[in-house]
């Protein structure tokens, strides 16, 4: 039997994806709709399956949110010397 080739997709029920992102089914399906993951109804009757290559661009793009909010919150605690520098002009 021949192996898929490389650039198959391969589909995932939402409650695969769901239970990967520790999410609810419901808003996997939600995130489908706002087209945070690429999905599709398939087979008879229909239901839902999301492309797998979705899911790692939804995470990578996740993390990527997740690591500037970090940067945010950490200048937004700096005090004004750990952000410029020492200044010359009090001691000088």
């Amino acid at each position: 039997m021949p192996l898929p080739p490389a650039h198959a997709s391969r589909f995932l029920a939402p409650a695969q994806v769901a239970e990967l992102l520790d999410i609810e089914v419901d808003e996997v399906i939600a995130l489908v709709h706002e087209g945070r993951l690429r999905g599709a109804q398939l087979g008879v009757p229909p239901r839902w399956r999301v492309e797998e290559s979705s899911l790692e661009g939804y995470v990578a793009e996740e993390s990527e949110t997740s690591r500037r909010m970090a940067l945010w919150r950490q200048s937004q605690a700096a005090s004004f010397p750990e952000v410029w520098g020492a200044s010359s002009a009090h001691g000088s």
